[in-house]
């Protein structure tokens, strides 16, 4: 009989201003009440540390990028090491002048940079302008090693790619980790609203079910302004939840309140799914050249 892994965790779900100080202290405080309630594993949203500045194309905004590490990773390690967590914080980062990436750091128990992860799939929407701003990452589907284990991590719109959670499967990963920011437009009906907040909801459970993986999602919350006037802004809709390895909903939030929600994961319980739902035994490898391919005329 397999012995349970507990893993206490953490999202920190906020909603940001144009200050990155104050922003960054609410992450931070964030953090301390996920610490007290015992979490050894917290997750922040996407770009935590400013607005979601992708609804306009703008050169200036470069200007509020920085490196990895550089000093949201210094602040957020001496949390770290303070409370003994590790965190999984999304940034801006310039890697170079003209190359800029969507970036998730992990950072490690000890304060150090455990590994980063690049986002990989770069959306290009209305409202969502981010390949203007972010290159597509180069680092692939890696797990990061921690103290708490092989962290599948992605970023946004990766979450809506089956391919990205399967491969860090594949390599390893014990949980799946994504940072986001997503929200609606005054064009969306309540109807239309409830469908694609319930399709996020269910792509990233099925991740989950797919896997026999637990999934943590974090998403910001608020109303943010569209600086340029082209429309009224996003209204992100929160609902950041964990869920277990069967899709199974463990702890959620609601939509529009800053929340810090927490869940005991047993790790080990994706051992006994996949002993009952054995998909990865299943695939059909000889078979999926497929999908190597844009599109199968």
């Amino acid at each position: 009989m397999m012995q349970q892994k507990i893993l206490t965790v953490a999202l920190v779900q906020q909603s940001c201003t144009a200050d990155r100080a104050s922003n960054l202290a609410e992450s931070i405080k964030g953090i301390h009440e996920a610490a007290k309630r015992g979490a050894k594993l917290v997750l922040l949203q996407e770009l935590h540390t400013g607005l979601y500045f992708c609804q306009t194309e703008d050169t200036r905004v470069f200007d509020l990028a920085e490196a990895v590490p550089g000093p949201s990773t210094r602040e957020l390690g001496e949390v770290a090491k303070e409370l003994g967590m590790v965190i999984v914080a999304s940034l801006f980062e310039k890697r170079a002048p003209g190359i800029y990436h969507n970036t998730a750091a992990v950072i490690e128990k000890d304060g150090s940079l455990a590994g980063i992860y690049r986002k990989m799939h770069i959306p290009d929407d209305p409202g969502y302008s981010e390949k203007f701003y972010f290159t597509p990452g180069d680092l692939g589907f890696h797990p990061i090693q921690t103290s708490v284990g092989r962290l599948g991590v992605l970023v946004c719109w990766d979450q809506w790619y089956p391919e990205g959670a399967r491969l860090m499967a594949l390599s390893g990963a014990e949980l799946l980790l994504y940072p986001t920011a997503i929200g609606w437009t005054d064009e969306d009906n309540a109807a239309e609203q409830a469908r694609q907040r319930e399709a996020w909801i269910t792509i990233q459970r099925a991740h989950a079910v797919a896997n026999g993986l637990p999934v943590m999602a974090c998403n910001r919350t608020g109303v943010e302004k569209d600086t340029s006037g082209h429309s009224n802004g996003i209204r992100f809709w929160g609902s950041s939840f964990i869920c277990g390895p069967q899709g199974e909903i463990l702890a959620q939030a609601d939509a529009d309140t800053p929340t810090v929600l927490t869940a005991d994961l047993d790790l080990a319980r994706s051992e006994a799914v996949r002993r009952i739902w054995p998909y990865l035994r299943d695939r059909r490898i000889d078979a999926y050249d497929g999908l190597l391919k844009r599109f199968r005329d």
